[in-house]
């Protein structure tokens, strides 16, 4: 299939599927370096739909110019002009894309806190994902292709039979996973420097089928607040504000994050998780279950979803599946429990439902990869 058929067929799935934008509608399309031959197709899409389409089209070398010098006047000044707009929107569809996954590596941590405090919280956190429908995508380019350790035309091939697989299957089989979640009480999970119980008693279960992100491909939920304790160590490298950190290691007490470490980059995780009172409490639990992302390539939106995994992230919880917890950051940290990555087992009220990675109940046998495929 040529790139231009198949950047069709994914434009027509977010617009007709994963925002379901109907006639009439107002679409605000935020765009990080994308290309313009697919802005052309996704806005052609949204007008066929009878929907108006709007465009935020911004460039990773200016937003960081703008960043640089950014302070908390500076971020209520973008927050008053945006929110407006953002508030009017009945959709909202991210496209990003880069040529330099640590563009922003360094912006101090201090300006980034304040932007996010004063600006994203309130214009994204609250606003988008709460009264939107939206979704968020990240597009392929050279770079990412050199993250996942491919070629650009095998990770091209990769990325779209990723991004458009048959998203209404893997929906089916999630509803036995929210229903099991939405009966459970406690969870515990143990593996390598991992040992770690919490609740979701009562807790809602969200599946994310294709609707909010692409590509997709996890259930989640959010532990009561207070209910963990133990020991995480995740396996799966991250960024955050354009900065790496491997190895992550959390002992947790009520809650509460007491003891964080991830080797030379310890301070600036720390500083991360004094963001504000909630970040150093976890907002989402979730099962990653994408049968075709098997690696980690530093792009949270693949990563989150990487089958035989799971996320457990400090700061803001969803409106959705809340748990009280707020927070100007919202970091999805990821462990993921395939036998190549070191194992480990997850159990729901003294069960064990995931086994190295592979669901071991027979309710949720049609969410291992070979089901799903």
């Amino acid at each position: 299939m040529k790139n231009t058929d198949n950047m069709t067929k994914l434009a027509n799935m977010l617009v007709n599927y994963s925002c379901n934008v109907q006639k009439g509608e107002k679409v605000l399309i935020e765009a990080r370096d994308i290309p313009n031959d697919f802005l052309e197709i996704l806005i052609e899409e949204i007008w066929k739909v009878g929907a108006y389409p709007f465009v935020w089209d911004r460039n990773s070398i200016i937003s960081k110019a703008l960043l640089k010098n950014a302070n908390k006047e500076y971020a209520e000044l973008n927050k008053k002009y945006d929110l407006p707009i953002m508030q009017d929107m009945d959709a909202v569809i991210l496209l990003k894309a880069s040529n330099n996954k640590f563009e922003t590596s360094d912006i101090p941590a201090e300006t980034k806190k304040i932007y996010d405090i004063y600006y994203s919280e309130p214009v994204e956190m609250k606003e988008r994902v709460n009264n939107t429908k939206w979704s968020l995508l990240a597009f392929p380019t050279p770079s990412f292709a050199q993250s996942a350790g491919m070629s650009t035309q095998a990770f091209t091939d990769f990325y779209y039979k990723v991004c458009t697989l048959d998203y209404a299957k893997m929906s089916k089989a999630m509803d036995k996973l929210v229903e099991y979640m939405e009966k459970t009480d406690k969870v515990k999970i143990v593996g390598n420097e991992t040992d770690l119980e919490f609740s979701i008693k009562g807790q809602k279960a969200i599946k994310c089928d294709g609707k909010m992100n692409v590509p997709d491909g996890e259930v989640y939920t959010s532990p009561l607040r207070t209910s963990m304790n133990g020991k995480i160590k995740y396996n799966i490298p991250t960024l955050y504000n354009g900065k790496k950190f491997e190895n992550v290691k959390f002992e947790i007490e009520n809650g509460k994050i007491v003891k964080a470490e991830a080797g030379n980059a310890t301070e600036e995780l720390n500083k991360i998780l004094n963001t504000d009172d909630g970040a150093r409490y976890f907002g989402e639990f979730a099962l990653g279950v994408n049968p075709y992302i098997k690696e980690p390539m530093l792009d949270i939106l693949f990563d989150e979803k990487i089958c035989g995994s799971f996320h457990l992230t400090p700061g803001s919880c969803y409106d959705d599946a809340s748990n009280g917890n707020k927070s100007a950051i919202h970091w999805d940290l990821v462990l993921c429990q395939r036998d190549e990555y070191g194992g480990g087992k997850i159990y729901f009220d003294d069960v064990l439902v995931r086994e190295n990675g592979k669901f071991v109940v027979s309710e949720l046998l049609d969410l291992n990869p070979e089901n799903l495929m």
